[in-house]
């Protein structure tokens, strides 16, 4: 899977977990919003709309985007 469809489907109602850095990740939504949420701790980022989260979400100081060669291979 591609970024570009991977977008479309956290929009259209996907969630999906990963891993970076040794950390389980999960992208999730309900009602108020999309989550991007560290699993251990359970530290959440809180969007309105899935394109904030892939514009505002940050693991480590970096967007998803940059993330995406590393975490892209587990989708």
């Amino acid at each position: 899977m591609d970024y570009t469809e991977f977008k479309q489907l956290i929009k259209y109602g996907m969630e999906y977990n990963f891993y970076f850095d040794g950390e389980e990740y999960w992208i999730s939504h309900n009602a108020d919003g999309y989550y991007l949420t560290r699993v251990k701790d359970s530290y959440s980022q809180e969007f309105i709309t899935s394109e904030e989260l892939f514009q505002n979400g940050r693991i480590n100081g970096k967007s998803i985007l940059e993330l995406w060669s590393f975490v892209s291979d587990q989708f």
